[in-house]
């Protein structure tokens, strides 16, 4: 077992790591949608170009069984940290060219790519480095520090941005920091990493031959597809997170436009302050109590709660829609509740990924889980801004509401192992 060759505190590694799997993913997603605003791109633009940008993570099973079979998942977890470093600087370089919008969405691209074989070797070796119960019980610390590098992308280093547009009037220019200031945290984490996550696979002596490697793929997706309730499965993994799907792409838009549009008409630093103080507590508190209670009482006791969280978040941006200027108090409240519904709701969706994937190819499998989730979020996502341009923000967040029944109902369609995520006795 890869327990024994070295093993080290969870808390050095898991928090960082996750920090640095989602930092690439939110700003491909979330912060190019705030910048491509800010740049005056139109809404319809930016959730189709932008929806474009999720194909990476939609396609990666298809070379996840490389980065389960070649190397170790640390060599791959580092070495694509050095990468998304170098993507960042591109993209900061570019930003105040002419043809900005067509160079920047090409480095999103490699970036995203690159992100995406991040996210399979990382994940494989969250999987490996620790046991079952242990997934279970880091499983809302690593979906909180995934989803604090969200909150920074839409808090910190909005501020950021929008305290350099304030100062200085030059949109690009306070982009192209934000990117500078995101290469200089990958080559931060590329090298501490180096250090904080320990061995926990011995490299092939040999390298597997051509033959081995194609056949070896070919059994990967033939194993996932055999196993027991994958329609099932794959219906919840597209579904589960719909609702969320189309609001991410308008939320940012949404509190950017001015109130003539049915914006909130906050500034850029307003913005960045919502998410980057007032969310990032919800969404804290809402992940480790997700862990914590998933850890307790097992994934099958708590899917269903956790689905109506996800769902009775959208509520908040119903009431925001409608609101008369409601003040920035009542927004902070808002997202607060948003935040902490989100991330207790998604330590369920992220347990079942790992309890789905369970098995000899469980890198791979889980590459494929993921990559289901990805254009789960990548269609609808597409769709998202000419939906909201087409029937306004009011009904379109009532629109939302109603895409909370799948979520719920999916969760009625699994069968789970009772005992999955609960400690068990170790003899």
């Amino acid at each position: 077992m890869s327990q024994t060759l070295k093993k080290r505190n969870p808390w050095f590694w898991i928090p960082t790591l996750y920090f640095a799997q989602g930092l690439p993913y939110v700003a491909v997603m979330t912060l190019s949608v705030i910048m491509y605003k800010r740049l005056g791109i139109s809404n319809t633009d930016i959730a189709l170009y932008t929806g474009w940008l999720y194909l990476p993570w939609v396609i990666k099973p298809f070379w996840s069984p490389f980065v389960d079979i070649i190397s170790t998942k640390r060599r791959w977890t580092i070495a694509m940290q050095w990468l998304v470093a170098i993507g960042f600087a591109g993209i900061a370089f570019t930003v105040p060219s002419p043809l900005f919008f067509q160079l920047t969405l090409a480095i999103f691209w490699l970036v995203a790519f690159t992100s995406a074989t991040h996210d399979i070797a990382a994940d494989g070796y969250y999987m490996l480095a620790l046991t079952e119960h242990e997934q279970s019980l880091y499983v809302g610390i690593r979906s909180t520090f995934y989803r604090v590098a969200t909150v920074m992308g839409q808090g910190i280093l909005v501020i950021v941005a929008g305290y350099i547009e304030t100062s200085t009037g030059n949109i690009p220019l306070a982009w192209t920091c934000v990117f500078a200031i995101l290469s200089a945290l990958f080559l931060g984490f590329a090298i501490y990493h180096s250090w904080a996550m320990p061995q926990v696979e011995k490299p092939s002596v040999v390298a597997p031959k051509k033959s081995e490697i194609w056949s070896e793929f070919i059994n990967v997706f033939i194993a996932f597809f055999k196993k027991k309730q994958v329609g099932v499965a794959i219906i919840f993994m597209l579904l589960y997170r719909l609702p969320e799907a189309q609001l991410v792409k308008l939320i940012n838009p949404f509190l950017l436009d001015p109130a003539s549009a049915g914006g909130l008409g906050l500034s850029t630093g307003e913005v960045g302050v919502v998410y980057g103080t007032v969310g990032i507590i919800g969404l804290t508190l809402g992940g480790i109590i997700g862990g914590i209670v998933a850890a307790a009482g097992g994934l099958k006791q708590w899917l269903r709660p956790m689905a109506w969280s996800m769902s009775l978040t959208c509520l908040t941006f119903v009431y925001l829609s409608f609101a008369t200027a409601p003040s920035l108090l009542t927004i902070n409240i808002c997202v607060f509740i948003e935040q902490f519904g989100y991330g207790f709701g998604f330590t369920a969706y992220m347990l079942y990924l790992i309890y789905f994937s369970e098995g000899k190819h469980r890198t791979a499998h889980y590459s494929i889980c993921t990559g289901f989730m990805a254009l789960g979020m990548m269609l609808p996502g597409m769709a998202a801004g000419w939906i909201q341009e087409t029937i306004g923000y009011q009904n379109f967040f009532i629109w939302t509401m109603v895409c909370c029944v799948a979520t719920i109902g999916v969760t009625y369609l699994l069968k789970i192992d009772p005992n999955f995520g609960k400690k068990q006795h170790q003899g």
